[in-house]
C-alpha cells in the first residue's frame, strides 16, 4: 500500500495469501559460451557488462536501467543440449523500448545481427522476435499509449505486423 504522505509500505502479512510483486527485476539465461553471449547482448542491446564471476557468470546491465543488472548470463559449456521445443520452461523474454521508431530501428539492429525472427502485432503491443547466439527467444516490444488499446483493451490478438504502417500511423 502506498501512503501519500510517506514512503511506500509492504501489504504483506501474515495472511496475505499472493506476493506483492512490482515488476519482473531480472533474467537469467543459460549459455554454451559466455563470451559469445556477452558480445552479443553488449553488440545488439548496448547492454553494459557490470560484472564477471568465476569465469561462468556475466551480470549485464541495460542503458538507463536502475536495476543492478537486467540480465545474467551463465555458461555451461559449448556442449550444453538445447531444451526441445514445446518442452516446460521459459519461451522468451521481452524487452520494451520507449517509441515506435527505436522498435523500427531494433528491427534494422536485429536484421544485421541476423537475430531478427517475427514481428507480431498484438493490438496493445507491437513485437520483434528474435534469438541470441543460444537460440533463447526474446522479443522487443513497444506499449502503444494505453489510451489507443480500444478493443484491444481486454485481448491479445497475434497479427502480422508492418513496422513501417505502424511508424507511419504511431510515429
Amino acid at each position: 500500500m502506498t501512503d501519500p504522505t510517506g514512503p511506500a509500505t509492504s501489504t504483506a502479512s501474515s495472511a496475505s495469501t499472493s506476493v506483492p510483486v512490482a515488476r519482473l527485476n531480472h533474467a537469467v539465461l543459460y549459455v554454451r559460451e559466455l563470451d559469445r553471449s556477452v558480445d552479443f547482448y553488449r553488440r545488439a542491446f548496448g547492454f553494459q557488462e557490470i560484472a564477471r564471476e568465476g569465469g561462468m557468470m556475466a551480470f549485464l546491465r541495460a542503458a538507463g536501467s536502475t536495476n543492478h543488472h537486467d540480465l545474467g548470463l551463465l555458461a555451461v559449456g559449448p556442449q550444453a543440449p538445447r531444451p526441445p521445443r514445446g518442452s516446460t520452461g521459459l519461451y522468451h523474454l521481452a524487452w520494451e523500448v520507449p517509441t515506435i521508431h527505436d522498435l523500427a530501428a531494433a528491427a534494422r539492429v536485429l536484421s544485421e545481427h541476423g537475430a531478427l525472427t517475427g514481428a507480431s502485432d498484438h493490438g496493445a503491443t507491437k513485437s520483434l522476435y528474435g534469438r541470441d547466439p543460444d537460440h533463447n527467444e526474446f522479443e522487443v516490444m513497444w506499449m502503444v499509449p494505453r489510451e489507443q488499446w480500444g478493443e484491444y483493451e481486454n485481448r491479445g490478438i497475434i497479427a502480422p505486423m508492418d513496422i513501417d504502417k505502424e511508424v507511419a500511423r504511431f510515429g
